[in-house]
């Protein structure tokens, strides 16, 4: 494997490093009170990858069992126990915890502890998810032919848990 053709041309490098501080608000505020931090977006890294910073409130929250065609998709547990589908059955991880769900791979993850509980989200490439989370706020607003195409729009396939 080698490194991937050359994307910036310069002799001098440039400064474009992107900040986002700790203390900055949520993006996103969910009704179950958790919330979602846009870390780097696809827009930001030129459609490299995207990551977002998902944070559980107590409840149980998270999507059932789907896939993604176009994007694979990576869990890094910061705090908290996630409960993570790898395909067959659903898996407890803990603060430090690595998951890679490449393109095609059935997962699904969840907050069952009912305490707090954050993980990064990483998406590669980066496709507008920030579209996808945003629209979960109203996603029960939609009619069953709109909320169909809102998710293919967004590359989630669902499927039934065997």
């Amino acid at each position: 494997m080698s490194y991937p053709e050359p994307r910036y041309f310069g002799d001098d490098g440039e400064m474009s490093a992107q900040f986002r501080p700790a203390s900055a608000p949520a993006d996103i505020l969910f009704a179950n009170g958790g919330t979602a931090d846009y870390l780097a977006t696809g827009a930001t890294t030129n459609g490299q990858f995207g990551l977002y910073q998902w944070n559980f409130s107590g409840p149980r929250s998270g999507p059932d069992p789907h896939f993604h065609r176009t994007i694979s998709e990576s869990f890094y547990i910061l705090s908290g126990t996630v409960r993570i589908f790898n395909g067959a059955k659903w898996v407890d991880h803990e603060p430090g915890d690595f998951v890679h769900v490449p393109e095609g791979g059935v997962h699904g993850f969840r907050n069952e502890s009912g305490e707090p509980a954050s993980m990064l989200l990483m998406f590669h490439p980066g496709a507008p998810r920030e579209e996808y989370f945003e629209g979960l706020l109203t996603i029960g607003q939609l009619t069953d032919e709109e909320r169909q195409a809102f998710y293919a729009r967004h590359d989630n396939f669902w499927i039934e848990e065997s």
